[in-house]
């Protein structure tokens, strides 16, 4: 299965490190959905085959990539494909940042960079035929998310585009010629043309309304997930952690500063110059606070191979929405798992909250937990390891990452703390503010900020920024991402409670063991959120 999908997809193939397709394009239009479908389809029927299989491996498995394959199914079968337009995560935001993981060490690299970059053009009229085959049948997405994509669109034709940056960095290491200079030009007419096509084609059939609806909303999340939720239920849940975490960082502020308040408090960490780090020295920071981790951590708690104990981190270049985020290792792992931050216009860089973010980016986050399931080629399938994400477990693993570095006493000055339980309440304010947002819910009496209203934009910027302590352009790239991915923003939390959960109901056993716990929920893999449940607890 994964063969044939690397045949339909060289991007695949270049963020999963398989060689020999990075100078070519995935098939964007309807057509190259309808060929994944085909291909996603009969690998579902095949894999529920072997559901009842003696072997115990392969009956979890089968039961992992049907799973798996049934969210790409239900996407084509529902026509939410076809609104492939999002802030954060769309076809195009996968052609553009694609240049960010392919190699550049020879010239032949950079020949498949030139390459993508002259016929960047194939995609994205691919994409403009599924996007007008979506507008035919009523299947669009927010006004908002297109004026996203057209501004991110018009940064990439622009002078301060990530494709000047790969010319600059082609002639810093002596590979640049008059064939990329030229490709790059032409990257960057075509990334105009198209934001033009947006603009004067799609978005006056744009939705004027941010939110999906409960149906969508609920068929989303499930699917980033891997299980269902009340709403309602998860809604009043999340305002309940808000109140929680608002209070632990009450008491903590108070050891920094106890003649301060929480908000001065921050200010103080935020603006101190002697808690921050330039910016050109800010990888350097990330990277010990990871190889720390590592080396601490590897054997009292976890059994960590030893290509997972490698770990780059990077700055990304500008352009694209702000945050942190992580990159596979291949699957050879010539090239290793890293750690990617958008830090915007600052100079300098408040250190705070960046060691949790870390943590949860790094090690023992998403570097560990995706570094296992790839390490596992004797008990894992290929699709498996290479193929299969849930954001409600992988995002909630990464959260209980930070918790369990709080256990462990990884925070050793208050400020770090601080900085974990402001994740935690960054969290907790994305479940509220994303159910309010799509499904019309009010703001509770009682809320710290706009009680009784109804959530919109606005309001949900305004949370985003006072409560959930983002920067005013970081809390509006925040929103726009939320809208535009309905449900992944409550996987965080709702996966580090359910994990949490798990841990909780195991403990009552006299010989529960953390380590060996940690063991069987990162080596069975990317698994649905309920079967995690039913792997750990049985009957339970």
């Amino acid at each position: 299965m994964v063969d044939e999908l690397v045949e339909l997809s060289p991007m695949l193939a270049t963020s999963l490190g398989i060689p020999g397709h990075d100078d070519r394009w995935d098939d964007l239009s309807p057509d190259g959905a309808a060929a994944v479908y085909e291909v996603a389809r009969k690998y579902r029927a095949a894999a529920a085959e072997h559901f009842d299989h003696p072997d115990e491996d392969q009956r979890h498995a089968a039961r992992v990539v049907a799973g798996y394959l049934d969210v790409g199914v239900n996407q084509y079968e529902s026509g939410d494909y076809l609104r492939d337009v999002s802030h954060i995560y769309c076809s195009f935001t996968r052609v553009r940042d694609i240049f960010d993981i392919m190699p550049r060490d020879t010239a032949e690299q950079w020949a498949n960079i030139a390459s993508r970059l002259e016929k960047i053009g194939e995609p994205f009229e691919g994409w403009r035929r599924l996007l007008a085959k979506g507008v035919e049948a009523g299947q669009v997405v927010a006004r908002r998310q297109v004026l996203s994509v057209i501004e991110q669109a018009r940064h990439l034709a622009g002078d301060e585009s990530m494709v000047v940056g790969l010319v600059a960095d082609a002639e810093k290491r002596g590979f640049a010629d008059e064939r990329l200079r030229q490709a790059a030009e032409t990257a960057r007419r075509q990334a105009a043309e198209l934001a033009d096509w947006l603009e004067k084609e799609y978005l006056p059939h744009a939705d004027p309304e941010d939110g999906v609806g409960e149906e969508r909303y609920l068929r989303s999340a499930e699917e980033f997930l891997g299980m269902t939720i009340d709403p309602a239920e998860v809604y009043e849940w999340g305002w309940e952690e808000i109140a929680r975490l608002r209070s632990q960082m009450t008491e903590v502020s108070r050891l920094i500063d106890s003649d301060r308040s929480v908000d001065d408090v921050i200010e103080l960490l935020e603006t101190d110059p002697s808690r921050s780090v330039p910016k050109e020295e800010f990888t350097e920071f990330v990277q010990r606070r990871l190889d720390d981790a590592v080396s601490a951590l590897d054997g009292p708690h976890f059994d960590v191979p030893d290509p997972v104990k490698r770990v780059t981190v990077n700055l990304a270049p500008p352009g694209g929405a702000l945050g942190a985020w992580y990159i596979n290792p291949s699957e050879d792992w010539q090239r290793s798992g890293s750690v990617w931050y958008a830090l915007g216009e600052r100079d300098r860089i408040p250190t705070w909250q960046e060691v949790t973010t870390a943590y949860h980016e790094g090690f023992p986050g998403h570097h560990l937990q995706i570094g296992v399931s790839m390490w596992q080629k004797d008990r894992l399938s290929k699709a498996q390891r290479l193929l299969v994400w849930y954001s409600g477990y992988g995002e909630g693993w990464a959260l209980y990452a930070e918790r369990l570095m709080d256990e462990l006493g990884f925070f050793e000055k208050p400020e770090y703390r601080l900085g974990m339980l402001a994740s935690q309440l960054f969290r907790a304010t994305r479940v509220v503010v994303d159910i309010g947002l799509h499904l019309g819910y009010r703001v509770p009496e009682g809320a710290p900020l706009h009680a009784g209203e109804t959530w919109n934009y606005d309001i949900a910027v305004d949370y985003m920024d006072r409560i959930g302590l983002q920067p005013r352009d970081l809390a509006e790239s925040e929103v726009k991402r939320y809208l535009g991915w309905p449900g992944q923003a409550i996987s965080y939390k709702l996966g580090e409670r359910e994990i949490l959960d798990i841990r909780s109901r195991l403990q009552a056993d006299p010989s529960f063991d953390l380590k060996e716990f940690h063991r069987q929920v990162l080596e069975g893999g990317e698994v649905r959120l309920d079967y995690l449940r039913e792997r750990l607890l049985g009957n339970r």
